[in-house]
């Protein structure tokens, strides 16, 4: 079987996740890494132990044929069209694009080129969260009345000033909730459908950022369920997120990536059995993003390159993507900030602690 070649696109953190994943995929193979400043080529490729190339030369290489995008999330879109018009399937980072429109780009530029999209929502993969799901596809929580999603981590100033892309709009499109917040807002849009009721409050608290570090937010669902979202990176050390789910048939707790309370009314008559239940868990991304693990990513890269093999669909595809933008977009709005335009900051300039 011919090992799927891959091409990393951005040398990040987060690219370090992707070369974790696709070393752990049988049938996956690192081919190369690309970064635009020569002078730190050979550095990098000592790092990846591949190549590292010009964003061109790897989107020519007749060996990739996958391209993981790791850049500014700003890049996003253009790196994504260009991709596939070389004829490579895209697996991007989250957010997908900054505005819906560069998302409706990508998603159109994949289909024209036959080429595949996928979308770096990894808590879709992580098996806590798909037990959720198939719980409340069962009707086992009964209706859903409520959502509870709390997000409070921590991002010190220094995690903003060690690229000059953090914290703006025109290359980070937002702060806590565009970066941070949107695997949580990815998996209540995936539980709960796309909200169609926003409500919102927005501020820059504590950093010297363009954008927010902190927001809350009130939801309303199609059938009538209402989640309150709150979310900041400004509470030091930083904590796990918690996810709470209350229908008419019991309720679940979630503490990071473990569930800490499973509780139905009738629980004999439920369809799917419960995860093991955990007594908590460690602040994990919650005080330091390398804290979120590669467990996530490698699920993700196996995944996509099964369903590219089985020629199945891959569940977080350029739609899927699209709404958890489009959701944090409609929470911006609502809030009265986005493009380009940040909250009100408090009188004095943050501490930037």
């Amino acid at each position: 079987m011919t090992p799927y070649g891959f091409g990393i696109l951005g040398t990040g953190m987060v690219a370090e996740y992707h070369r974790q994943a696709v070393a752990a995929t049988p049938g996956a193979r690192l081919v190369a890494v690309a970064h635009p400043d020569p002078a730190r080529r050979a550095e990098l490729s000592a790092r990846f132990g591949v190549p590292c190339l010009s964003e061109a030369d790897l989107l020519e290489h007749p060996e990739i044929a996958v391209v993981s995008i790791c850049t500014p999330s700003g890049q996003h879109a253009a790196q994504t069209v260009a991709a596939a018009r070389a004829g490579k399937h895209v697996l991007v980072e989250k957010p997908m694009a900054l505005t819906l429109e560069d998302a409706d780009a990508m998603i159109e530029a994949c289909r024209a080129n036959g080429v595949r999209l996928g979308v770096c929502l990894q808590r879709r993969a992580d098996p806590v969260f798909q037990t959720v799901k198939r719980a409340l596809d069962a009707g086992d929580l009964g209706r859903l009345a409520l959502a509870v999603l709390s997000v409070p981590y921590h991002r010190p100033q220094r995690y903003y000033d060690q690229a000059a892309w953090r914290g703006t709009w025109a290359l980070d499109g937002g702060g806590v909730l565009m970066n941070q917040g949107i695997h949580l807002v990815d998996l209540l849009v995936w539980f709960l459908g796309d909200p169609v009721r926003v409500s919102a409050r927005a501020a820059t608290l504590e950093r010297d950022v363009e954008v927010e570090d902190t927001l809350a937010a009130v939801l309303g669902f199609e059938h009538g369920a209402v989640a309150t979202l709150a979310a900041t990176t400004a509470s030091e050390p930083g904590f796990p997120h918690r996810l709470e789910l209350y229908g008419s048939g019991g309720g679940v707790q979630l503490l990071g990536e473990s569930a800490v309370a499973w509780t139905l009314a009738e629980p004999r008559r439920a369809q799917v059995a419960p995860p093991p239940l955990s007594a908590g868990s460690s602040a994990g991304a919650g005080g330091d993003p390398r804290g979120i693990g590669a467990l996530g990513h490698r699920r993700l890269v196996a995944d996509f390159l099964a369903a590219l093999r089985d020629e199945r669909p891959f569940p977080v595809d350029g739609a899927e993507g699209r709404r958890s933008l489009e959701a944090v977009l409609g929470i911006y709005r609502a809030a009265g900030i986005g493009a380009g335009v940040g909250p009100e900051k408090p009188a004095g300039r943050p501490r930037g602690a």
